[in-house]
């Protein structure tokens, strides 16, 4: 399997990967991704290069987005002061579940950062969904806190607000990684 930088063209690939967990996902009883994510800003993250498709030969076997940008309200200003890439949106198509896909993502993630500088992975998971978060708990991941306010509407409910963190580290993935060396992470003013 080979890891490739997102194409535009990839858009209605990955709209219909947030549709197929989605409906995975309200399957297990949960709300998650229940609500359809804008196209153009799918687009505009796609045009930054940090949305990732994992391939396998011609089938697109899962995405992850990995950037250096942190969403706003979660961290602490303590925190962003350390390196650190962030992973969202990691999806694994059902064809290819129970591979480890999801976990040997994450340590590409982990490497990616770690060449870029980073101290930290870190992500941001749905709130409700206990059985992600032991997903990431059992990836190394160690839970750092739960925001629950300050969502993007109106300073609401935060959906996805359950943080974690690893520490980055070179590791073999064992994917044929196309992608451009990372561009260093510099820490937020």
């Amino acid at each position: 399997m080979k890891i490739t930088p997102a194409q535009p063209s990839d858009l209605p690939k990955l709209l219909a990967f947030r549709e197929e967990a989605a409906a995975w996902l309200q399957g297990l009883g949960s709300d998650q991704w229940s609500r359809p994510y804008p196209a153009d800003r799918l687009l505009a993250t796609i045009e930054t290069g940090t949305v990732f498709m994992l391939r396998d030969q011609e089938t697109t076997a899962a995405t992850i987005t990995l950037t250096s940008e942190a969403e706003d309200g979660l961290w602490t200003d303590a925190e962003l002061s350390e390196p650190s890439m962030f992973v969202n949106k990691l999806t694994v198509a059902r064809t290819h579940a129970g591979q480890d896909i999801g976990g040997r993502l994450l340590d590409w993630a982990g490497d990616r950062a770690h060449q870029a500088g980073a101290k930290w992975l870190r992500l941001d998971a749905w709130t409700t969904n206990h059985e992600l978060q032991q997903y990431y708990l059992r990836h190394g991941f160690a839970h750092v806190r739960t925001v629950t306010e300050g969502g993007a509407v109106n300073g609401g409910p935060r959906v996805s607000g359950w943080l974690a963190q690893r520490a980055t580290q070179p590791v073999r993935h064992e994917f044929a990684d196309e992608t451009p060396a990372p561009t260093p992470v510099s820490l937020a003013d």
